[in-house]
């Protein structure tokens, strides 16, 4: 019976991983997304879970609140009739899932969740959406690949907050769950919020979620300005032509050069999707990326 487990979170307070380590792999994901829903399916999650639906506090039943959580998030993933049966038991991990045909899901969580409550939506949320991705088969091969997907479609699709906000950490501890870095979260939080103009710092209860979400948002803004775009900074636009007169991009450059002449054409990725585009050089241009339908202006 398939089984996919959620990744726990450090003890140790210098244990988490920060930075941008899975951010080639992050934008795999994004456009393998909008591959498979299209960017209609896409902009059916245009409002996030709302925290009051997610919220669990102290005097609620356990069970009753994950089974109410639980119900809430299947609600906004558009999962169709499917049930979830949320148990706490001990584990290594923080929380598992058993991927059958339905209509029943499984859902077992750590059993620390039993007093780290305001923490148990974002375990579900990383649970239901591999319920989400099973449904839509949607996978990578390899296991830590499918991990990778997992938090970015939950964060991607307005979940994702949740993960970013079980950031926590203290002189002595810490706690993070899902793959990515709070970095990376708070990167495709921003890519999703540039999209749907829509801001999750609200909603963040701990600083550290906050300042992941700012580290996230400054990476993400810094992408969305590289040349081609029109929009690329002075000096980005001037290294650009530099590189264009020598017809070779610099190895940590987004674009790259390709053919000579009247077929000189410069590739690359989609600030929205990260699709790779190919267009000719030497012009002013608007394109419409053929994989989420983005409007482009670039100068090239």
């Amino acid at each position: 019976m398939p089984n996919d487990r959620a990744a726990d979170g450090a003890d140790g307070a210098d244990d988490v991983v920060h930075g941008f380590p899975h951010l080639s792999t992050v934008r795999t994901c994004v456009t393998a997304l909008y591959r498979r829903l299209s960017a209609d399916g896409v902009r059916r999650y245009a409002t996030s879970v709302p925290p009051a639906d997610v919220a669990f506090g102290d005097e609620e039943d356990l069970h009753l609140g994950a089974q109410r959580v639980a119900r809430a998030l299947v609600h906004h993933l558009g999962l169709p009739e499917a049930r979830m049966v949320v148990s706490f038991r001990e584990m290594e991990h923080a929380a598992s899932v058993e991927l059958t045909a339905g209509p029943e899901y499984f859902v077992e969580l750590n059993d620390r969740f039993r007093r780290h409550r305001r923490d148990v939506g974002a375990a579900l949320a990383h649970e239901i959406t591999h319920v989400f991705l099973h449904r839509l088969d949607l996978g990578f091969p390899g296991t830590r690949e499918n991990e990778i997907l997992t938090d970015v479609v939950t964060s991607y699709l307005g979940a994702g907050w949740l993960l970013l906000d079980a950031f926590r950490r203290d002189a002595v501890s810490s706690q993070k769950l899902g793959y990515l870095t709070p970095e990376e979260f708070g990167y495709v939080l921003a890519e999703r919020a540039a999209l749907f103009g829509e801001d999750p710092s609200p909603w963040f209860t701990s600083p550290h979620a906050y300042q992941a979400w700012t580290r996230g948002r400054e990476e993400a803004a810094r992408h969305a300005r590289r040349p081609p775009l029109a929009a690329a900074g002075w000096a980005a636009r001037h290294r650009y032509a530099k590189d264009r007169r020598y017809g070779r991009a610099a190895a940590d450059a987004a674009y790259a050069f390709e053919g000579t002449g009247a077929s000189a054409r410069v590739a690359f990725p989609c600030p929205v999707c990260h699709q790779r585009l190919r267009l000719p050089m030497g012009r002013s241009v608007r394109a419409r990326c053929g994989v989420c339908g983005t409007v482009l202006d670039c100068a090239t």
